[in-house]
């Protein structure tokens, strides 16, 4: 009997380990619109938006924020913002097509992210959608 439980125990954590930095069980499900995880220091969302709506919303939302943006890039499947926020924290949005009418959001605030703002930013481009 204790055979048994040690060979069930050993199975239940190869399969954590196996699924270990995997974004779409940290969410409890696949990946799809609608899904947010915060992994090492970057925020990921997928949200059910074109490219070409969540890059102007995006843009404004680093205006609502009163970030100074320094790069603005965008083509038909990325699109990839810089700009500084207070004190100077380098803050990075990348925009990626998943779909016609999906699109990946990537937020990093500072070297190591900042979730809390990382969240407010995202929240600032949706309002904007």
């Amino acid at each position: 009997m204790n055979y048994k439980r040690s060979l069930i125990g050993v199975l239940i954590c190869l399969s954590l380990l196996a699924s270990y930095g995997c974004a779409a069980c940290l969410v409890g499900g696949a990946a799809g619109a609608g899904t947010v995880a915060y992994v090492r220091g970057e925020l990921k969302a997928v949200e059910d938006v074109t490219l070409d709506r969540a890059w102007p919303a995006a843009k404004q939302a680093m205006s609502d924020l009163e970030f100074s943006v320094t790069k603005a890039e965008k083509d038909s499947f990325n699109g990839e913002l810089v700009a500084r926020g207070a004190g100077d924290k380098k803050v990075v949005v990348e925009l990626k097509r998943q779909s016609d009418a999906v699109t990946e959001i990537k937020i990093r605030v500072g070297t190591f992210g900042d979730e809390a703002m990382s969240r407010k930013i995202l929240e600032t481009i949706k309002k904007h959608f």
